[in-house]
């Protein structure tokens, strides 16, 4: 008997303030999209690097999270992001993850985050830490 996989949990606090949306899950890979809004400009006037990375971390760990058992957990080990493009206000962006490696106790993902015309804003790579039960404070309902 297969055991269930997981499935998408509710959106963070921090995804929520910054109105980061899930728009697909399943079979390791996620995506999520959120339009560049006054709330998440710089003093330059363009997107804070905490969007991107904020995108990116939910988009790679949820792609991890569609592979694993209700029983499993992960947690972010590192995240190496490049950012390549301002990121303007009115841009939609638009957060693909992927796994490229799992084991049984680690796994490798890469993100990417284009805009609607496609233009690559960041990209980046990073490693999960999976364990095989979830920790004691979590709520077993998800």
């Amino acid at each position: 008997m297969t055991e269930e996989l997981s499935k998408p949990s509710e959106l963070n606090g921090i995804s929520k303030s910054l109105g980061i949306e899930l728009t697909s899950f399943g079979g390791g890979k996620a995506t999520f999209e959120v339009l560049v809004a006054e709330k998440h400009l710089n003093k330059g006037g363009v997107a804070f690097g905490g969007l991107h990375a904020s995108l990116l971390d939910s988009a790679m760990g949820a792609a991890l999270v569609s592979t694993l058992k209700i029983s499993e957990w992960c947690a972010t080990v590192n995240l190496t992001i490049n950012y390549l493009e301002a990121s303007l206000p009115g841009e939609k962006l638009i957060s693909e993850g992927q796994i490229i490696r799992r084991g049984k106790n680690i796994a490798h993902l890469s993100g990417v985050i284009r805009d609607t015309k496609g233009k690559i804003h960041a990209n980046a790579t990073g490693a999960w830490t999976i364990w095989n039960k979830k920790p004691k404070y979590f709520d077993n309902n998800q």
